[in-house]
């Protein structure tokens, strides 16, 4: 049975480059399904490549095959892998940190190494700059279609051998809970944690609660401010901070209708850390 390819690049839609992986995923069998997760990955940045993949795989079925091409390394001698998740999922990519939260948060079955001299597309040889048409677009479309197997892309390689990115995990210290700022909802420029809602609830966190908020980059603080801990959006007034619960149950903090990264001037990954507490009650005097 034929399986669906999604394609993740930091390629962008500007030139012909997306295309050309289409076309040659179609070469392989024209009748099998080719989908976009994103092609709007920042230039060269594999944690949020690493990010993306992990939001998104375990919402598509078993068995579908996902094609990450973020390669700053393309043409020197990293691998290329592709692998089998927990939840029987593929995805075929380089060898550079870009299965680091799957493998921590969902886990891998089993990796195997792909022969970037016998398993690409023909006539490609001579070509060391576009990777993502010619060994990754051009196995995953034939993986997803049928003509070769998992097994028969290459030989096992341990989990403990390939790159892996530092990840900060969430804790819960006291009524402190601490965590990283993993990534951006993009488009809104809202902040998303690590921290799970559960830790909110061991520490007796609840909606209409007021929480305080402080983020640290590089252990440097550069923002506090009190704010709810808002079911929605439209729990606040617009242009006011919230905390909120993302779409992968973990905590978000935003300002209702602008983004609280340009605002704040806050990025991602493990330089940037984020603590939250119950805010104490404020009582004033007559």
């Amino acid at each position: 049975m034929k399986k669906s390819l999604v394609l993740q690049t930091d390629f962008g839609l500007g030139d012909g480059a997306v295309s050309a992986m289409y076309g040659v995923a179609y070469t392989v069998d024209e009748t099998i399904a080719v989908h976009d997760l994103t092609h709007d990955i920042p230039p060269y940045d594999i944690w949020v490549a690493s990010y993306r993949l992990y939001q998104t795989v375990q919402y598509w079925p078993e068995g579908t095959v996902f094609v990450s091409v973020v390669d700053p390394g393309v043409g020197s001698a990293r691998r290329s892998i592709v692998c089998k998740t927990s939840s029987g999922h593929y995805v075929i990519t380089p060898d550079n940190g870009t299965l680091t939260h799957i493998a921590h948060y969902d886990g891998i079955e089993e990796i195997r190494q792909i022969d970037e001299i016998t398993s690409r597309l023909p006539h490609s040889e001579e070509s060391h700059t576009f990777h993502g048409r010619d060994i990754y677009a051009y196995n995953g479309a034939r993986l997803a279609s049928g003509e070769i197997t998992f097994e028969e892309l290459g030989e096992i390689t341990e989990e403990g051998t390939i790159e892996k990115l530092s990840i900060i995990e969430a804790s819960q210290k006291g009524s402190i809970l601490t965590g990283s700022i993993d990534v951006l909802d993009v488009r809104f420029g809202s902040l998303w944690t690590n921290i799970p809602l559960d830790y909110l609830k061991h520490v007796g966190i609840q909606h209409g609660d007021n929480v305080q908020v402080t983020i640290f980059h590089k252990d440097k603080k550069v923002y506090q401010n009190l704010m709810l801990f808002a079911k929605s959006f439209a729990d606040v007034n617009v242009g006011e901070p919230l905390v909120y619960v993302n779409s992968l149950v973990n905590l978000g903090v935003a300002v209702n209708q602008d983004s609280f990264s340009k605002l704040y001037n806050i990025g991602t990954g493990i330089d940037w850390t984020l603590q939250l507490r119950k805010a104490p009650k404020i009582i004033f005097e007559n």
